[in-house]
């Protein structure tokens, strides 16, 4: 009997086309995609125009700046995850794990980015003989709202055209 659901359970997971089928109509994924790619998308817009930049394929996966990607993404799954289970058990560890990714973004890889651009200028007085350091300025409070607004907006619409 155990080894019976244990390949029906098996099966589930192995069928490519039930997976694909729940995967296009679930709107938790949608909420994720639609954010991340909403985010991401205007960071790219925002470093070419801004910074008079060309477009290059390593700006989509920039970190730090306008907007935060990783509020956007923590705020659309914690509103979806609202929205449908309302306050659930799961609801609570997303919030909690929102907010520590949130918190993070604030304050921990702000500080080693200002801290990683001061060292930086250290090697470069110092004329030091070893490669400049690679960081990420990590968030402002503005970035990080402004991801946070992207993310509820993409929960709203991920709910509505997928409920």
């Amino acid at each position: 009997m155990f080894t019976e659901a244990y390949l029906n359970v098996a099966h589930c997971f192995l069928s490519k086309k039930m997976v694909l089928d729940n995967l296009w109509t679930n709107n938790v994924f949608w909420a994720i995609l639609i954010s991340v790619v909403v985010s991401q998308g205007l960071k790219v817009l925002l470093i070419i125009f801004r910074r008079r930049k060309k477009f290059k394929l390593e700006d989509m996966a920039v970190t730090g700046g306008m907007p935060s990607s990783h509020s956007a993404l923590v705020s659309a799954v914690v509103l979806i995850i609202l929205i449908n289970e309302g306050t659930s058990t799961l609801f609570f560890v997303s919030a909690v794990l929102g907010a520590i990714v949130i918190r993070d973004a604030l304050g921990v890889r702000r500080t080693a980015g200002e801290e990683g651009k001061i060292l930086n200028l250290v090697i470069k007085k110092a004329k030091l003989k070893i490669p400049k350091l690679k960081y990420s300025l990590g968030h402002t409070p503005k970035q990080v709202f402004v991801g946070i607004i992207i993310g509820l907006i993409s929960a709203a619409i991920a709910y509505f055209i997928f409920a």
